[in-house]
């Protein structure tokens, strides 16, 4: 099943590779990245609400379509 367009990008991984920072400062920027991520994130997609099958019955009725 093809998504059409609606993919989204990977989420980057964070990691340290040369760790001469101390253990909290090493939190400090994974923190500040997360944050980052989070800020510039695009808006979710407000789900659309599923039909009643009551409100699709009588639409097909009004509009002569008794099948």
């Amino acid at each position: 099943m093809s998504r059409n367009g609606k993919q989204r990008p990977r989420r980057p991984r964070i990691e340290l590779r040369q760790a001469p920072a101390t253990p909290e400062q090493a939190a400090a920027i994974a923190a500040a990245i997360e944050q980052f991520l989070r800020d510039t994130a695009p808006a979710p997609v407000a789900a659309a609400r599923a039909e009643s099958p009551w409100l699709r019955a009588a639409l097909r009725e009004g509009v002569g379509l008794n099948v």
